[in-house]
């Protein structure tokens, strides 16, 4: 497929500030480096460029936000104090979203290059986009920055594909390993657009992504969570992916489909407990292409969380190359370990959420 990519230098420069992992330096926590700092994308970018991939990629320029299409999900208020606290030399956007001073105008640009991918993608430019942005989105919510994100990108693009490209139904499929709260909440009375959420069961930010939460209102059936267990391998994924996801996007048929990609779910990732792969990832991927080929629709993809700068570049590029279908010469080194690690296979506890989940697919908006 010709795929576009979002990139800018300047999502390099969003600045977490110090810490230990995700919490802020202070107390007991000795200053180190935040998780959420720029080498997993740039290492990503990096292989893309260095395998070739780089040359087959169409190169997409971002534009910029504007504060109306922000305030399409955020409150006016909110969004102000993003920019006061920007231009003061930073802050926290709300929990655990430290960000310096520019923080708002980049996070703008990290909304923009998700619009722009969307945009691309709609009219023809691209069959497909990656954008590979930063700060991630999707724990943002109306009020509030939440895990690392200012604004959510994945929910503001659905905003923008049904309120300014005029689409009737957009689906929202987050694979991050944490709970896609803010585009659960920003959609969850409304029945045009389908949020799925895959996470590991009960972890950041906790508050959210259980079996139960099914949607409000008009919007009752339209949101489904699949919390996997600690410990969850491809088998797991695969299966939810094959009993749940691709059946409710059968179902509800969207337009576009917007993945929200974080690669935080890798056997490698330090922020995490699941054990998918680059060949998983690959799995995902052709299902959501086969998917989205026989409805009809289109789809592209976000870049969210991730924080294995190892392993994070291997499993996007294997998604990349799912797409295009263009083979590079790297070969993922990790790749014979993760395979052989136990409880790769679906497990009985598991697949008994995968039940749930998957008795949600007949309630989804047809």
């Amino acid at each position: 497929m010709k795929t576009g990519l979002v990139w800018d230098e300047r999502y390099m420069w969003w600045d977490t500030r110090h810490g230990g992992a995700f919490m802020p330096a202070g107390g007991w926590v000795e200053p180190g480096e935040h998780a959420e700092n720029p080498s997993t994308k740039r290492r990503f970018k990096n292989l893309i460029d260095v395998s070739g991939m780089g040359d087959v990629l169409v190169p997409l320029k971002p534009r910029m936000a504007t504060v109306e299409e922000v305030q399409r999900y955020h409150t006016p208020e909110y969004v102000a104090r993003m920019k006061e606290l920007s231009d003061a030399g930073g802050g926290d956007a709300g929990e655990l979203t430290p960000f310096g001073a520019g923080g708002f105008e980049t996070a703008l640009l990290a909304v923009g290059g998700t619009l722009t991918a969307i945009e691309k993608t709609l009219d023809g430019s691209v069959e497909t986009a990656y954008a590979l942005v930063r700060p991630p989105g999707h724990h943002a919510q109306k009020d509030i920055g939440r895990g690392f994100c200012m604004f959510s990108n994945a929910a503001l693009g659905a905003m923008h594909a049904r309120q300014a490209l005029g689409l009737d139904r957009v689906a929202v499929v987050d694979w991050d390993v944490h709970h896609g709260n803010g585009t659960q909440w920003a959609f969850y009375d409304d029945p045009s657009v389908l949020a799925i959420s895959l996470h590991q069961d009960r972890y950041y930010p906790g508050d959210s992504g259980m079996v139960e939460e099914n949607g409000e209102g008009a919007g009752v059936g339209a949101n489904i969570n699949v919390p996997l267990p600690s410990g969850s391998g491809v088998g797991a994924y695969v299966s939810a992916f094959e009993r749940v996801v691709c059946p409710a996007l059968e179902r509800f048929k969207p337009q576009l489909l917007i993945v929200a990609s974080g690669l935080d779910a890798s056997a490698l990732d330090p922020l995490a407990r699941q054990q998918m792969h680059s060949a998983g990832y690959r799995n995902l991927t052709r299902q959501l292409m086969d998917v989205t080929a026989s409805i009809g629709g289109k789809f592209m993809l976000t870049h969210e969380g991730g924080y294995s700068a190892a392993y994070v570049p291997f499993c996007g590029l294997a998604i990349l190359e799912e797409i295009t279908g263009h083979e590079t010469p790297v070969e993922d080194p990790y790749l014979p370990i993760f395979e052989g690690i136990g409880g790769q296979d679906l497990q009985p506890h598991q697949a008994a959420v995968i039940d749930q989940a998957a008795a949600l697919v007949e309630r989804v908006p047809a």
